[in-house]
Order: structure tokens, then sequence, then C-alpha cells
């Protein structure tokens, strides 16, 4: 019933993790069916966004945070992170070959998951320290915790360098203010992964530096962009002095495009290389 799924397995160690992969999926989900269309059958749904309520989106959110849990506890949470941190420690086929498998069965929609897995893991295993690895990463790829990333900005538009949220520091860390927009997931994410100013008077791309803020920190306001849809799949997010410790940086000071960039750059990347 499976042979198909093992034959993606290219060697005889692939084709082991293959086949205790799939015996993982077939205990716990129903292999997807595939459906057949034809014209002029079926639902005529010609929406751009799958528009849903906010009880459906943490429905889907905690859905997807229970199946990231149950990835974890079989050894497929972090296929590539680092063992010392509860992660498989294999090479990325190994997780490209899971991921062709799983496509296979009918799994809960991970969306919800997507940015923090796919952006602010892979910024804090390059960049980040011990104790960020060790707090939000993990709780990430465990499924505890969901991140959004806070990049864009009203007045930046494309230009992700130019954005205008400013950092300034204070005896206890760090005063953060300014303005996100088009943040998806926000209202129901435990951190945003922000890039902000720090500093006025060097280039704008030297001038920035990446921060976790825990998004039920005093001073974080977040507010749905309501569409001409009726739907609101994005939001827009306010940072009032709010104040955070040194150590949620990300990075050095003044590495914050580096630190954006190579994140953004291998998506759905678990680089075991870390700053520590």
């Amino acid at each position: 019933m499976y042979d198909d799924l093992a034959a993606l397995a290219s060697t005889t160690d692939e084709r082991q993790f293959a086949e205790r992969a799939i015996e993982f999926l077939s205990r716990n989900v129903e292999r997807r069916v595939d459906q057949t269309t034809s014209w002029g059958t079926g639902p005529e749904d010609l929406a751009l966004f799958h528009e849903t309520t906010d009880e459906e989106e943490r429905a889907d959110a905690d859905a997807a945070k229970a199946w990231q849990r149950c990835r974890w506890e079989a050894g497929f949470g972090w296929i590539t992170g680092p063992p010392e941190h509860g992660g498989g420690g294999m090479p990325q086929r190994y997780d490209s070959l899971y991921r062709l498998i799983e496509v296979a069965f009918d799994v809960p929609d991970m969306s919800p998951l997507r940015l923090g897995l796919g952006t602010v893991v892979p910024a804090l295993v390059t960049s980040g320290s011990t104790y960020l690895l060790d707090r939000y990463a993990v709780g990430i790829q465990r499924g505890d915790i969901i991140g959004c990333q806070l990049f864009s900005e009203p007045e930046a538009g494309s230009d992700l360098a130019g954005v205008r949220t400013k950092a300034t520091r204070i005896e206890d860390g760090w005063r953060i203010t300014g303005q996100k927009v088009w943040t998806s997931n926000a209202t129901f994410s435990d951190i945003g992964l922000a890039l902000v100013r720090t500093d006025l008077d060097v280039s704008k791309h030297r001038g920035l530096t990446m921060f976790v803020i825990p998004m039920d920190a005093p001073g974080v306001e977040v507010r749905p962009l309501r569409q001409m849809t009726g739907g609101a799949s994005f939001t827009e997010v306010f940072l009032s002095d709010v104040q955070v410790s040194d150590d949620l940086r990300v990075g050095d000071v003044g590495s914050g495009w580096r630190v954006a960039t190579s994140a953004l750059s291998k998506p759905m990347r678990r680089s075991l290389t870390r700053a520590s």
C-alpha cells in the first residue's frame, strides 16, 4: 500500500528512514485520497484568500500545534536540528524526504506555523544566543510556541531596509516604538521576530538590529486589517514603548540586515550552525 512512498528513498538508510516515517504517519492519520475534478462540477470557489473567522483561525493553529507536537514526540519534529536540543541532526535530504511522504497523508494544515518554522527558527539557530535557541527555537519546533514576522512597515513599501521602528537603549535593555504591517498570524502568535532601527547615523542597512518580541508584552497592540473581501488575513502591529531585555536581541547590534536576509534566503532550513 505504501511501496510508492518508500520508493522515494534513494539509499538503504533513506529507505529505513522512510519506512519509519510511513509507519508513524499511517498510525496517526489517514492516507490522502486524490480528488479528481472536471469542468462544471464541484464548488465554484474563486476567492483569492480563504477567509476564516478568528475562532476558525485559532482552531487551525491549535490543530497545527498538536500535530507538530506529535511529530516531535516521534522524532520528526526537527529532523535536521541540533541533537543536543532535541533535533535529529540529519542532512537536509531527510527532511525533504519526510515532507514528500507526509504530503500523501491527511495531516492538519501547517500554515499557522509556517513563518515560525521557516523564518523565526532559522534566524535564531544561525544568529541567536543559546538562551534564544533553548527557549524559543525549540519551543516552536516542539509545537509549544507560534512565531510571526515583524518586518514590513507602512512607509517602507518593498524596501525591507527602510524600516523606521526604533529601538533605544535603556538601563534594562531596549525600548521599541513603531508600527509593522501585513503581519500574518499575529493575533495568535506568542512571539514576533522584529527588524528595527538602532542607529540613525549609519547607512540604513547597517543601522538595523533583530529582536524577539513577546506578543503579550505591554505596549504591543494587534489590529486586524479588514480587506475588500470582508476578511482579515493580515494585521498591523503597533509597538508603543515596548521594553525588552538585551537577551532578546538576535545577533549583534547592527547585524539585523544580515540576520533577516539569511533567514529569508533559506526557507524551511534547519541549519546546525549557531552563534552562542
